[in-house]
């Protein structure tokens, strides 16, 4: 699919892998809707790549389903539609302290999958509903964000890995049902990557991390999930599967 002059729309965009997979589909040549929970910080991207911003908790179908109609009121319909939203929990099913960690569980599972299930749903009707793009009957790509922890889940991660492990087992049926109408679903799953949630590491916690990569051994960098993300979206044969993005890494059990 052509990313220049397509419409896209990228949740948590406001900041990490979403904020960078949107301004590489604005360098390209994508209108892109901008869409994090956070209005200042959706804005904020918006205006540094002349895109739009909307502001919606993933989790709230009438709140997604409001800021698709606002995209395709200002843009059109999105044709990419990139779930970057999601949150990273660590708690143990058995807490030292005897307090069970229920509602962080529920919490997890609501925004990281029920989100991505959310916008894919509403991004699925939107495409559907759209004119074919070109001669196979391409009508949209809708990615989403597993993790590594979903097949190397570390002690802590009972939440998080679960609601990761959802997503990618979503992939399949959603690609095979969405196929009827030229939507191609993918799921990329990336290692340790720099991101808010790793910029508060202690040095000699970090070190340790990157000396388990064994090649690269750092971090990935948010452009280089982005530019997966694009080679995805350009190559029509990629489809229903989930791509590990983590420089062979293979997570110890803590």
């Amino acid at each position: 699919m052509e990313i220049s002059d397509t419409i896209a729309l990228v949740t948590g965009a406001g900041s990490g892998l979403g904020e960078a997979t949107a301004r590489r589909l604005a360098g390209l040549g994508a209108k892109v809707a901008v869409m994090d929970l956070s209005e200042a910080a959706a804005a904020r991207v918006a205006d540094q790549i002349g895109g739009i911003a909307v502001a919606a908790d993933v989790a709230d179908s009438a709140a997604v389903e409001a800021a698709f109609a606002t995209v395709a009121a200002q843009l059109g319909t999105p044709r990419i539609v990139v779930n970057c939203a999601g949150i990273g929990t660590a708690a143990r099913i058995l807490p030292r302290d005897g307090a069970l960690p229920i509602d962080a569980f529920e919490r997890t599972l609501r925004v990281n999958l029920l989100g991505s299930y959310v916008v894919l749903s509403h991004a699925a009707k939107a495409m559907s509903a759209a004119d074919p793009l070109d001669a196979d009957g391409a009508r949209g790509v809708i990615v989403n964000t597993a993790s590594v922890a979903y097949q190397d889940g570390q002690i802590g991660q009972a939440a998080y890995a679960a609601s990761k492990g959802g997503i990618a087992s979503l992939t399949l049926p959603a690609a095979r049902e969405l196929a009827r109408w030229g939507i191609r679903v993918m799921t990329i799953a990336p290692g340790l990557f720099e991101t808010a949630m790793s910029a508060g590491l202690p040095p000699d916690v970090r070190k340790t991390l990157e000396a388990g990569l064994p090649f690269p051994s750092r971090m990935g960098r948010p452009g280089e999930y982005a530019m997966l993300v694009q080679q995805i979206i350009e190559n029509p044969l990629l489809n229903g599967e989930v791509i590990r993005l983590d420089s062979a890494v293979r997570l110890a059990p803590k």
